[in-house]
């Protein structure tokens, strides 16, 4: 059964000045083949498509990288692979420029000699940055689960526990539920802490009136999902429910007016614009949202420097936030996919100000 992915790789690498491509970044070695082992790369010509790796994956490998030749390195991958290229006549090696240190380059150049090595800029991922439909419905599947944990940890939230018990049992929670893994470090910031936008959990313990930030996801068959929520346990006050609503205001008029076709420039003013005419711009620093799928921040980027044009498959987050020093902060986040008509968001948990006694 044909790869489309390694066809369309071979489009991209037909249009450069090299004959092949050496893939070494995990993420885009599992994209292209299925294999999830912790060691190998993959060398793609316009013939060939070879997964590289050792002993270990003797079994799995061919099991996973199904179309893929399955090739066993020695002591050195390196050497592997210059005999490859020199059996298939490559005399110019794309490599990917942003995975690769320049000690790695260094050893590379002198192994991989005489072929001429090339920086490939993204190749792989600007792939990645398309989802399928297989893809897409992996992502539905992780929201589905951060939806979940949502609404279990409701629960857990009260006065007299620690930001970091909160989210240990939201990552216990996901776990149970299937989730390889939580996305990334999982953020619970409470009281003056949530106005740091990346307040991971600390010791700290919750207390009366004040804000509790939520944002955490779900790493699931190879995909994350993304999702920002943010409480009140005990009384809101008028400030408490100010910048809540203009957050809330600001990020569901982003929902209502994405559309492929804008930059992510254009998509970034959509909430920010908003934000700022509320007297906040100075308390929002960070862009509306960035890419999501395999990785965690993929492009592209609702951002003051998004430059990259919104089609449909492209999945990102929205999530503004207002933060203010000493008081707290508010974070509202959704994933969402951009289709032919707009969207389609992929995290349903309630927006509502949620008060928690």
């Amino acid at each position: 059964m044909p790869n489309n992915r390694v066809t369309l790789l071979r489009e991209s690498i037909a249009k450069s000045e090299g004959t092949a491509l050496l893939v070494t970044h995990p993420v885009n070695r599992r994209y292209l083949t299925g294999f999830t082992g912790s060691s190998g790369v993959v060398l793609i010509t316009a013939d060939h498509a070879a997964l590289i790796t050792d002993f270990r994956y003797r079994e799995q490998a061919p099991q996973q990288a199904q179309g893929f030749q399955i090739v066993e390195h020695g002591q050195s991958v390196h050497a592997t692979v210059a005999e490859l290229l020199r059996q298939w006549g490559i005399e110019a090696l794309l490599i990917e420029e942003s995975d690769v240190t320049y000690a790695t380059y260094i050893a590379m150049e002198k192994a991989l000699s005489p072929a001429k090595l090339l920086p490939s800029d993204g190749i792989v991922e600007k792939l990645r940055m398309i989802k399928d439909e297989s893809e897409l419905a992996i992502m539905q599947d992780a929201a589905n689960l951060a939806d979940r944990a949502f609404d279990h940890i409701l629960g857990y939230i009260k006065p007299g526990v620690s930001e970091k018990a909160i989210a240990l049992e939201l990552e216990v929670f996901m776990r149970s539920q299937g989730a390889t893994s939580s996305s990334f470090d999982t953020i619970v910031a409470s009281g003056e802490r949530s106005a740091l936008p990346h307040g991971v959990a600390s010791d700290r313990i919750i207390g009366r009136d004040e804000f509790v930030k939520l944002d955490y996801g779900a790493y699931y068959n190879g995909y994350c999902s993304d999702i920002t929520r943010t409480v009140v346990v005990g009384k809101p006050s008028d400030k408490h429910r100010e910048i809540y609503d203009i957050v809330k205001e600001a990020q569901q008029y982003a929902l209502d007016h994405l559309v492929p076709g804008m930059t992510g420039k254009e998509g970034d003013a959509l909430t920010r614009d908003i934000i700022t005419r509320y007297g906040y711009g100075e308390y929002f620093g960070h862009g509306t949202g960035h890419g999501l799928g395999m990785e965690i921040h993929e492009a592209p980027r609702l951002s003051l420097t998004g430059d990259i044009v919104l089609v449909p498959g492209m999945t990102v987050t929205v999530e503004p936030g207002i933060y203010l020093p000493g008081f707290g902060g508010v974070r509202i986040e959704d994933d969402i996919v951009i289709t032919d008509a707009g969207i389609r968001i992929l995290t349903s948990s309630p927006k509502q100000l949620i008060v928690l006694d």
